[in-house]
């Protein structure tokens, strides 16, 4: 214990010298004018051959001081206690000759020398103190020795005939001397506690901003990286490995993690993330890289697989551990997994390649039941949109080219429209009138869901006006929603700032939304959007039903006013029995909560008749006419809003 405490003492004592020889190196030139300056001084007050003397003294102690402090101030090596005391020795002796030039002064007769010596006396108090303050033994050694000399000057003064005064009057000199002596070495102390206050702050302040970094860099939750911290060293390992065998990412996807999170609560959600965390990181190898990258998406990052052989195996172990049960109180919840795979390489040469890769070959993973996993195989996978695409798709909404054309909604009894469903198309100047199917895709691809939606509903809420100003009643027209508009308040806001400009026309409104937004959104947002719209007098119909998650669960807890039948019912219509009986089932369902009913897809007489057997009022179709632009939808109602029936054919109405 004894010799541990000494042994900290002389680190202290080593790393203090290092300082000091870096600061006394540093300040060669500033003492060596300094003291030539007293030396002047001394000349001119009769004491030449004195402050030569010191001026000498000054300049040799420099001359042994240098090299002994040029070396202590080298950092990266050790310093050895001989040399440190060296150090030391010869700083600590550099002092007299400064302080002998206070004392050669002090013996004129003439006033102003006498100040200059003071002066001198107090400026070599505040160097030390102020370049030396917080290296203990060399401010108290350097300051010990310039206090005796200010003592020894005062005894010299009273001796002087030319400053002759009572003893009393030198005593109460001295007395102040020494209260001045001892408040400088208690505003010294002050200084070292405000020092190590300063350096405590300062260290916690460095902690906190430690524990920022490793919190902004890390998943809270499960203690994984986050997406921020991943995409760094994806970077950082692809560089490292780019002559070697590469890396490679799997971007791991949990399915049926949402309806756990609604049936048990966000406890439950938070146990399955957090055992999917930790199985993750058991599997891992040395070197590998463990992420959660998204709610319920994780990704692991690994230089330890040399073949796509490798890769499949290692796939094959994640989804096996992920798909084991995973407890929850008295409950067992169950996820299934599906795997992204991509391997660096011409493919995938750069970070974003290689994420994108891995997204891609995820998302497939997912569509296909039958297959778990997947490998990013560029030539096999589709071309993704570019920003170039972003551009030519957002200059077309902006200039026009990609407008609503309006199918009409039928009453079946009189065969007069009743509304119509607005349904995009691209009219582009090369490759003529585009479906939906042409451009959604890409649409969606580049996040511009919510540009899309906005241009959609002005375009719709002008051509309404256009309608209603000419005396006409276009009946409820429909439009879809994005996800972005009823699950998003910013999405939701935008919407609202639309429908205002246009309050007559509210009740010619209707919002037609899909099942499949409650799957990617939380749905108490989706009912909060549905309910505020419908206060705000639009209609909601549900879109698309019978295709989407816990269909008869949406029946039960939202708050809407229309039902569209999935095109697929009508297609299966005597061909399969079940769709008779299902659809059958639904007409009585939707007088019982006396919501309207509307069939989609209907192109035969066939189809027509059974639906109007069945008690099904209202159908849309081809059967009944395609969608068409604003003039021409213009004349349909000016004609009386009656159908044009067409014959049967395979055209789609989307």
């Amino acid at each position: 214990m004894k010799d541990g405490m000494q042994q900290k003492q002389i680190d202290h004592f080593l790393h203090q010298t290092q300082i000091a020889g870096h600061i006394s190196g540093r300040d060669v030139a500033k003492r060596v004018a300094s003291a030539l300056l007293m030396v002047s001084i001394c000349i001119i007050a009769g004491f030449g051959l004195q402050g030569a003397i010191a001026g000498f003294f000054v300049v040799l102690l420099e001359i042994l001081a240098y090299p002994l402090n040029k070396r202590a101030s080298q950092f990266e090596k050790r310093l050895s206690l001989q040399s440190a005391i060296a150090v030391f020795g010869v700083n600590w002796a550099a002092m007299f000759p400064f302080l002998s030039f206070a004392i050669i002064l002090a013996q004129s007769d003439t006033l102003p020398f006498i100040i200059i010596a003071y002066l001198w006396i107090f400026g070599i108090y505040v160097h030390v103190s102020n370049t030396f303050g917080l290296l203990p033994v060399y401010n108290w050694s350097q300051m010990t020795v310039a206090f005796g000399t200010i003592f020894f000057m005062l005894w010299g003064l009273s001796q002087n005939p030319a400053f002759e005064g009572r003893q009393l009057y030198w005593l109460l000199t001295a007395i102040l001397t020494g209260v001045y002596i001892v408040n400088t070495f208690d505003t010294m102390n002050l200084q070292k506690d405000t020092h190590q206050a300063l350096e405590r702050a300062r260290q916690e302040a460095n902690a906190r901003l430690v524990d920022l970094e490793r919190l902004s860099r890390s998943d809270s939750l499960t203690g994984l990286m986050n997406r921020r911290a991943f995409d760094e060293v994806v970077q950082s390992m692809m560089h490292q490995h780019a002559n070697k065998q590469g890396v490679t990412v799997f971007l791991i996807d949990l399915d049926g993690f949402k309806p756990i999170n609604d049936s048990y609560g966000h406890e439950a959600g938070d146990a399955v993330l957090r055992a999917v965390g930790t199985r993750l990181e058991a599997l891992a190898n040395r070197g590998d890289r463990v992420a959660r990258v998204g709610g319920d998406e994780f990704a692991v990052l690994t230089a330890n697989v040399t073949s796509v052989k490798q890769a499949r195996a290692l796939a094959t172990e994640i989804i096996a551990k992920l798909s084991e049960t995973i407890p929850f109180g008295q409950k067992k919840l169950d996820v299934g997994v599906s795997v992204g795979i991509a391997r660096q390489g011409p493919d995938a040469s750069n970070p974003p390649e290689l994420l994108s890769g891995a997204d891609q070959a995820m998302y497939l993973a997912k569509q296909d039941p039958e297959k778990q996993l997947n490998i990013y195989d560029k030539s096999a996978f589709p071309v993704r949109p570019t920003l170039e695409d972003r551009r030519i798709l957002v200059e077309a909404m902006e200039s026009g080219q990609i407008i609503p054309y309006y199918q009409p909604k039928i009453s079946i009894e009189t065969g007069q429209i009743v509304g119509f469903e607005a349904l995009s198309r691209w009219e582009h100047p090369t490759r003529g009138t585009l479906s939906p199917s042409h451009f959604l895709p890409m649409i969606n691809e580049l996040a511009l869901q919510g540009t899309f939606m906005a241009h959609t509903a002005k375009h719709v809420m002008k051509d309404l006006a256009i309608l209603v100003e000419d005396g006409l009643d276009p009946g409820q027209v429909s439009i879809n929603m994005s996800e972005v508009a009823m699950a998003t308040l910013m999405g939701r806001k935008e919407l609202f700032a639309i429908i205002d400009r246009y309050p007559e026309l509210r009740p010619h409104l209707t919002f037609e939304i899909t099942e499949d937004i409650f799957i990617a959104r939380a749905s108490d947002i989706i009912r909060r959007s549905i309910r505020l719209f419908r206060q705000a007098g639009v209609r909601i119909s549900l879109d698309d039903f019978g295709t989407g998650y816990a269909s008869l669960q949406h029946l039960k807890e939202l708050e809407f006013d229309e039902l569209k039948l999935d095109t697929g019912f009508v297609r299966d219509l005597g061909i399969d029995p079940a769709a008779k009986i299902l659809i059958e089932g639904l007409v009585t369902i939707t007088k019982g909560l006396q919501v309207e009913l509307i069939a989609e897809g209907v192109e035969t007489a066939q189809q027509r008749d059974m639906l109007r057997d069945m008690g099904c009022k209202y159908v849309q179709g081809f059967f009944y006419g395609a969608a068409l632009p604003l003039e021409e939808t213009h004349l349909r109602l000016s004609s009386g809003g009656y159908a044009q029936r067409r014959p049967a054919s395979n055209q789609s109405v989307a």
